[in-house]
């Protein structure tokens, strides 16, 4: 783990300090306890699925999943159901020609650091239309009336699949030209200082990886024509918009909703919901006390892996520009059958009692990748409202090999950012790790690099 301290590349004395500050007003303290002991929900061991009495928040419920394709097509899984858009958004503003973000410091339940930073507005539509009672959200204002401020991205995104139900956020990025006080817990960093703060684990939020990621890679050079190959080299932004549309028209994913009682594989035990093979993950419950939040006390069910996650984007060059490669992802929370995700996603410890062939396609020569050609290498947390201590480690391998396979395609980082100007294309983990390519690959002459160079 890199050391979070002062004066160090990554966390300037500045930033150290107003964090640090920040901790001691904003935490949460979390208890595991029963889910029969969770206030305010119904989860008796004979529930068809873990609800709020007041109908609204999420639900955890049962999910059975069928797949046209895949090495495993058919499984049963608690998946969490919340049937609401929310927001996540960063306000900028530029500073002598420098672009600022306002991020804030949060604390979720789920959070193994506590204290992340996070984006200036993350909330569910629970949360900002008051169903909890708490606090209004500070900020919100200038995410939901934006006729006077600049807009650069606006878009609807998906959570992460294979754990919620189709749920989706509006990721959005306001730019404002008055003068915007930084209330107590939130602070102006450049983008390249949060960029740096990104190779720091598990300080970066989920919800700021996923905002980042919509931000525009500036100044890529195009890739010549005359170097357009099918197969094994880059695609046009046409092919590649008909592979994904094949994709979702051959591929069917089919799912049911079930009682978790009847769920295959998975038992109901005192400490909460488990697969019977003791891998993926847990249904646990919790009971937070809470500091600088709009509500000071709940309790919840979350979700707990078992194991740390793996994403990984493999990175060749195509007459200098940068390509990954991608891959087609149909999982069961998906809108649209697919999503383009990384070269590998997966947690290997699910696959260690598998043969050689059942192993995920590259995953092998991510993990044995040799030290020079690892060009990005942190592990950060996922989403801590709803997810408890579940993190990946995001790996970038540069390589000279060119593997050519159906279901992998070389992308420029322009093609993948312009397809995030669009719902349902980009998953969230491919999404946070290309927050993490921005800072790898943003190119000499961008604003980022301007901006490198004024604030060294």
């Amino acid at each position: 783990m890199k050391e979070f301290l002062a004066d160090t590349p990554y966390a300037p004395a500045a930033f150290h300090r107003w964090f640090e500050a920040a901790r001691q007003n904003i935490y949460t303290r979390v208890e595991r306890v029963p889910l029969t002991a969770l206030d305010s929900w119904d989860c008796a061991p004979g529930a068809a699925a873990l609800t709020h009495r007041s109908g609204r928040f999420f639900s955890i419920e049962g999910l059975r999943t069928h797949l046209s394709e895949g090495a495993v097509q058919s499984w049963d899984q608690p998946i969490i159901n919340q049937p609401e858009t929310g927001i996540l958004g960063i306000l900028v503003k530029r500073f002598g020609g420098v672009v600022r973000c306002l991020m804030q410091a949060k604390a979720e339940p789920g959070n193994i650091n506590g204290l992340q930073l996070s984006p200036t507005v993350q909330a569910t539509r629970s949360n900002f239309s008051g169903v909890h009672r708490g606090k209004p959200v500070p900020y919100l204002e200038y995410f939901q009336n934006t006729a006077a401020h600049r807009v650069i991205a606006d878009v609807r995104q998906s959570e992460q699949a294979s754990w919620f139900l189709r749920k989706r956020n509006r990721n959005m990025i306001v730019e404002v030209r008055e003068d915007v006080e930084a209330a107590d817990g939130f602070t102006w960093l450049t983008l390249a200082e949060i960029r740096r703060l990104l190779r720091i684990d598990d300080l970066v939020s989920m919800d700021a990886r996923s905002v980042l990621a919509c931000m525009p890679f500036e100044g890529e050079p195009r890739v010549r024509p005359s170097s357009h190959r099918r197969g094994s080299g880059p695609s046009t932004t046409e092919d590649l918009l008909s592979w994904i549309t094949a994709a979702r028209s051959r591929i069917d994913v089919r799912t049911e909703r079930l009682p978790l009682t009847e769920l295959k594989g998975w038992q109901r035990g005192p400490s909460g919901i488990a697969h019977e093979s003791g891998r993926f993950f847990d249904v646990i419950g919790v009971r937070v006390e809470a500091a600088g939040r709009e509500v000071g006390a709940w309790s919840q069910p979350m979700i707990a892996a078992h194991g740390t996650g793996l994403v990984a984007f493999l990175v060749t060059r195509f007459d200098g520009v940068p390509h990954v490669l991608v891959n087609q992802r149909p999982e069961p929370g998906c809108v649209d059958v697919v999503e383009l995700g990384p070269t590998v996603q997966c947690t290997p410890r699910n696959y260690d009692h598998l043969p050689p062939g059942a192993r995920p396609l590259f995953l092998d020569e991510v993990l044995t990748a040799a030290p020079e050609r690892i060009r990005f290498d942190v592990t950060l947390s996922d989403e801590g409202g709803r997810l408890f201590h579940t993190r990946n480690r995001h790996l970038v391998v540069e390589t000279d090999e060119r593997p050519d396979h159906p279901g992998f395609r070389w992308v420029s980082l322009s093609q993948l950012s312009a397809l995030m100007r669009h719902s349902h294309y980009v998953n969230m983990e491919a999404r946070s790790l290309l927050a993490c390519l921005h800072a790898l690959y943003e190119p000499a002459g961008s604003a980022l690099a301007n901006e490198r160079r004024e604030t060294s």
